[in-house]
């Protein structure tokens, strides 16, 4: 059975920084494309970030500079550092793993999610 469990979100104030934790069992995340999506109140889920097999990383334009995804192989386990946060950060964080399909990526499981907010 396939388990993302993110944890590490939190309040903080703007310009803060947190780091979200997404611990991976059932599959073994450096198979996977990994990604970190958001949802805000009344708004669409968004992607944020995420990271191949091969370890090539991509980032939405409103967090690139920010942000960094990171993976530990040996803790089966995905990282977002979030820096520099501002309020329009406040999400919720979900974790995901996918695979590459042509022209698109797929995400096959999702996590929980975990409440990140931002003070101004």
């Amino acid at each position: 059975q396939v388990q993302l469990v993110e944890s590490g979100g939190g309040l903080v104030q703007a310009g803060g920084s947190l780091r979200v934790s997404c611990a991976a069992s059932g599959l073994t995340i450096r198979r996977y494309v990994m990604g970190w999506f958001r949802q805000a109140p009344g708004k669409e889920r968004e992607f944020v970030a995420r990271i191949s097999e091969s370890g090539s990383t991509r980032y939405a334009d409103s967090v690139k500079g920010r942000f960094t995804i990171s993976r530990d192989n040996a803790k089966n386990t995905v990282y977002l550092q979030m820096n520099s946060l501002k309020p329009e950060d406040t999400a919720v964080y979900y974790c995901a793993a996918g695979s590459v399909l042509p022209g698109r990526y797929e995400y096959h499981y999702w996590g929980q999610g975990t409440q990140v907010t931002v003070s101004s």
